[in-house]
C-alpha cells in the first residue's frame, strides 16, 4: 500500500442562531453524500488561511474572513482500488462571513449546503473529523461507501516539489524558561536556535508528533496546552537531496507546551542528526539568540 499525504484547510462558520454551515459531498468529491465542514486541499505554496477563504468562495459562494485557528487533526483513508493510504492533515479555522450569496458547487466539491444545530448534524452522515470538531460521536465511514482519490492525489507528486506538514512547540517550564533546539551543521538554518518539533509521521496526530519530537530532541515529557498559530513557508529554490533544486512548501502548526518536571535537555540519537543540542533559556536570554523565523515568531522576538 502506497502512503501519500495531503494538507487541507476547513472553516467553522456559524449563523446568528448558532447553527454551523455544512457542505454535502458531490459526485465529483471523494465521499459523495457525506457532510463536512466546507474546505479542501491546499494548492502548492498556498497559505492555509488563504486556502480556506478560497474554498469557501468556491464551495459556498460566501466571502469569509479567518477569525482564528481552531484545531489541527489528522486521519488516514484507504483507497484500496488505487492501492493508496492517504494521510490528511486538516487545519480547522473559525471564520466569519463578509459577503456573497449562499449556493452549492455541484460540479466541484458540494452539491448541497445547510445550517444545522448539533442535534441536527448528528443525524447526518458526517466525515469523522467534522463530527469530532462539532463534539459529536465519531462514526467510521462505511467500507461500502463509494470513494475516489482527490483529483490532486490521482497520481504521484511531482519530483521537483514537496509539501511537508510539521508541528512545533513554544515549550516552557514552571520557571517560565523556554526550551530551544539548535539546528545541526548541514541542515538549513544551521547554528540557529529553533523550536522543538518537526515533521509528523504518516498516521500520526500533530500534537502527538510534537510530543514525540520533544522526547527525541530534548529528552523532555510535555503536555500540549493550546494551539497558537499556523505558519507557512514557501521556498521555490530550496536544495533537496543530493543537491537537487526543490520547490519546498512547509506548513507548520505551533502549540504552547508545558514541561511540568523539566530535566537537563539532552538530544537523543532518535533525533536523526538534525538537532545539534538543546537547552533551557531564561526569558531575558532569548532575545539575544540567533533564531529561526518560526522561533522568533513564537517567542515574539525578531530573527537574527
Amino acid at each position: 500500500m502506497e502512503e501519500r499525504r495531503r494538507i487541507g484547510a476547513y472553516g467553522i462558520l456559524r449563523d446568528d442562531r448558532g447553527r454551523v454551515l455544512l457542505a454535502r459531498g458531490s459526485a465529483a468529491c471523494p465521499y459523495p453524500g457525506v457532510w463536512q465542514l466546507p474546505g479542501g486541499g491546499l494548492a502548492h505554496a498556498e497559505h492555509p488561511a488563504a486556502a480556506v477563504v478560497r474554498e469557501f468562495a468556491e464551495e459556498t459562494g460566501l466571502t469569509v474572513e479567518v477569525d482564528g485557528i481552531r484545531a489541527a487533526v489528522a486521519d488516514v483513508a484507504v483507497f484500496r482500488e488505487a492501492g493508496v493510504a492517504l494521510h490528511t492533515d486538516r487545519l480547522v479555522f473559525d471564520v466569519v462571513t463578509r459577503g456573497g450569496a449562499l449556493r452549492p458547487e455541484p460540479a466541484g466539491g458540494s452539491d448541497g449546503l445547510g445550517w444545522f444545530t448539533p442535534d441536527e448534524a448528528g443525524l447526518l452522515p458526517l466525515m469523522p473529523f467534522t463530527a469530532e470538531l462539532l463534539g459529536l460521536p465519531v462514526t467510521p465511514l462505511s467500507a461500502d461507501l463509494p470513494r475516489a482519490l482527490p483529483p490532486a492525489q490521482a497520481g504521484p507528486p511531482p519530483t521537483d516539489s514537496r509539501q511537508r506538514f510539521a508541528a512545533y512547540g513554544l515549550v516552557t517550564d514552571p520557571a517560565d524558561r523556554v526550551l530551544l533546539t539548535m539546528i545541526a551543521d548541514g541542515y538549513p538554518g544551521a547554528g540557529k536556535w529553533h523550536l522543538p518539533g518537526g515533521g509528523t509521521d504518516h498516521g500520526e496526530q500533530p500534537a502527538a508528533g510534537l510530543l514525540r519530537e520533544l522526547v527525541e530532541e530534548a529528552g523532555q515529557l510535555g503536555r500540549v496546552v493550546e494551539l497558537l498559530a499556523v505558519d507557512n513557508l514557501h521556498n521555490p529554490a530550496a536544495l533537496g537531496p543530493e543537491g537537487r533544486p526543490l520547490d519546498w512548501h512547509g506548513v507548520r502548526v505551533i502549540y504552547r507546551v508545558r514541561v511540568d518536571a523539566p530535566t537537563e535537555a539532552v538530544v537523543t540519537e532518535l533525533a536523526g542528526g538534525s538537532t545539534a543540542r538543546a537547552a533551557w533559556f531564561a526569558p531575558e536570554q532569548v532575545g539575544a539568540l540567533p533564531m529561526t523565523d518560526v522561533a522568533a515568531l513564537a517567542t515574539g522576538r525578531r530573527s537574527r
